[in-house]
């Protein structure tokens, strides 16, 4: 909890010696990683694998009922693996116990950690302290995401380019660019839903590669702010909206507008009151924001500051 480069290492490595591996995650409700998640990790970790999941409320060690445990252990795995077992893997001693319970071979791998020296718990205390250990389908679980936002010409591009490069990170691109600079600028309600869902795929997308932040270029929070300004009113969705990023960086409109093609909002009043309903918008979702101004350098060096201070960032060497 969670599935990390130790069990990977496990995986394989029983695989190498059998024809059918099945793999047994076990969960209690009260975990902080829920158990459908860990299953569907394992299931893209291991597709040619049997993932089963135990969701019932069985002790853990055997201190929790020394009378039953045992028995109890045994009819979890006979009931999730009916057939005859002919060997059990596991990184633990426990390991040769349960296999004589159910009458198999033990198989012992790597119980000093040798290989892949990593634990759940420890994952959990710090999971930036040991990313390397977290296999790419885990990572959007533990990935913070920080989101430039702000009116048009603000420097947000720039900003998430160089705080992605800064940290060595993957950065989302503002898919509403993408969907204006391919379809026009006449967008009708129905088109800001499209640029949404495109931005969250490639949020989705970007988390599998994200060395421990994920820079999002705008979100759909400021979708709906671009709605009030193109359409005078928004959809309900917008509202409802709350797949929100761990950190807005609000650049200020200190920086000169620019006319790339895509833009709609070039005078002075326009643009204070594009910057007024940004900040308005998130400080009536109660989001975490920090607000930049001045040049490039400034912007910068002010939000990767915030970053590391909320994000207990590594030291970089």
């Amino acid at each position: 909890m969670p599935p990390h480069g130790g069990h990977v290492f496990l995986c394989d490595f029983a695989k190498s010696h059998v024809e059918e591996l099945t793999i047994l995650v076990c969960s209690l409700p009260d975990d902080t990683i829920p158990g459908h998640l860990r299953h569907a990790w394992m299931e893209e970790l291991f597709p040619d694998c049997r993932i089963r999941s135990c969701s019932e409320n069985v002790p853990q060690v055997p201190a929790d009922d020394p009378a039953r445990f045992w028995d109890i252990w045994r009819g979890v795995v006979m009931r999730y693996h009916p057939e005859p077992i002919d060997l059990v893997f596991a990184s633990e001693a426990y390991g040769q116990r349960l296999a004589d319970e159910v009458g198999a071979r033990f198989v012992p791998c790597d119980i000093a950690r040798a290989a892949r020296p990593c634990s759940g718990s420890a994952i959990r205390a710090d999971p930036f302290e040991h990313w390397d250990f977290i296999p790419a389908p885990v990572r959007p679980f533990f990935a913070k995401r920080v989101c430039t936002f702000g009116p048009e010409s603000s420097g947000k591009t720039t900003l998430a380019r160089d705080l992605g490069r800064h940290f060595g990170t993957v950065v989302v691109p503002e898919y509403g660019r993408t969907y204006t600079e391919t379809f026009g600028t006449a967008l009708n309600a129905e088109d800001l839903r499209r640029i949404a869902e495109g931005h969250l795929a490639s949020v989705a997308a970007a988390g599998r590669q994200a060395n421990r932040i994920v820079i999002e270029d705008t979100d759909p929070v400021l979708t709906a702010v671009w709605s009030d300004m193109l359409l005078g009113a928004r959809e309900q969705w917008l509202d409802d909206f709350d797949d929100y990023a761990d950190l807005y960086v609000l650049c200020g409109i200190s920086m000169p507008w620019e006319d790339d093609g895509t833009r709609y909002f070039p005078t002075v009043e326009q643009r204070q009151r594009f910057f007024a309903l940004c900040e308005a918008e998130l400080t009536r979702r109660s989001l975490p924001y920090v607000r930049v101004e001045g040049n490039k350098k400034a912007r910068l060096e002010r939000s990767v500051a915030e970053i590391e201070r909320r994000f207990r960032m590594p030291r970089r060497g």
